[in-house]
């Protein structure tokens, strides 16, 4: 069978799963269509983490479009700051013989205990999609962030061009326009990595995990562009990850502002067309390069 989407990742599974295929009436201008159209997968992930010679400790569980689930699971873990500097050594899925799709389950090996006493802390109790809330969180964060350099100055021209670019490259998107988006882009708005997902947060845990098993971490020199609003979890996941640039397409919350602002990540808003807002640490923004 044929399919209308891109080539597939190597590191994603079937199509089917990430764009299901259904029969749907479609109403349009007083007229009647029955359909085929295509819909953004979702399915639950349990992530878990061990050190050497321990069980596996329960993490969360996640509802995440299929694809990247490693980069997925050390990316929530990255970003929650359940690793410190534990290293990953591998990451497994369950066991074929027993699931038929061992990827929904995925732990990760790292080569030195893993405290699951600090899961409790965190209240992950049933769903990550949230990641972490409350003001209360905010000093804990600005404790295991390490300090953001000043970075790069990117010129007005380049943070207008981000969106497109990302847009471009969005593939499942395109077919299903379902789905969010984090890209990872260079100084020069050139586009280094980009993930989807159902989940703003997991797309965005998915970017950092990508860089994290690729040994990219901390991403001083980056920018990084999310497709939806700025929330105050996607604001401090970017900071561990050490991003001194944050560009959303809508807006931010005033939790988000301030959590930039003493997290020292330069936050751009309702960037569409022409126009953004620069919410904080406006200093990485020139913008008479426009």
């Amino acid at each position: 069978m044929t399919s209308d989407l891109p080539a597939s990742d190597p590191a994603l599974p079937s199509i089917e799963r990430q764009a299901s295929r259904v029969r749907v009436i479609a109403y349009r201008g007083g007229t009647t269509e029955a359909r085929e159209d295509r819909l953004t997968g979702e399915e639950p992930m349990a992530i878990r983490a061990c050190g050497p010679g321990q069980a596996p400790a329960d993490v969360a569980v996640t509802m995440r479009t299929p694809g990247h689930e490693p980069e997925l699971a050390v990316g929530f873990l990255v970003t929650e700051g359940l690793l410190e500097d534990a290293r990953v050594v591998e990451v497994a899925f369950a066991d074929a013989a027993t699931t038929s799709r061992p990827d929904d389950e995925v732990t990760v090996h790292l080569d030195r205990p893993f405290d699951a006493s600090r899961v409790a802390e965190r209240h992950f109790v049933a769903t990550a999609s949230c990641g972490i809330c409350g003001k209360a969180s905010l000093d804990e964060i600005e404790v295991r962030c390490d300090p953001i350099p000043a970075g790069p100055v990117v010129g007005a021209d380049v943070v207008v061009g981000l969106p497109a670019t990302l847009r471009g490259a969005q593939a499942v998107f395109e077919a299903t326009g379902g789905l969010h988006a984090s890209g990872l882009f260079d100084e020069a708005g050139t586009l280094l990595a980009l993930r989807e997902d159902v989940g703003r947060h997991n797309a965005l845990d998915k970017l950092i995990g990508s860089q994290a098993l690729a040994g990219s971490l901390p991403l001083h020199d980056r920018i990084v562009l999310v497709s939806g609003r700025a929330s105050f979890e996607l604001v401090q996941k970017a900071a561990v990850a050490g991003v001194p640039i944050l560009a959303a397409v809508s807006a931010p919350s005033d939790l988000a502002v301030e959590a930039a602002e003493r997290l020292g990540v330069t936050l751009v808003g309702f960037l569409r067309g022409d126009g953004f807002n620069v919410y904080a640490h406006p200093e990485r923004v020139d913008i008479a390069r426009g």
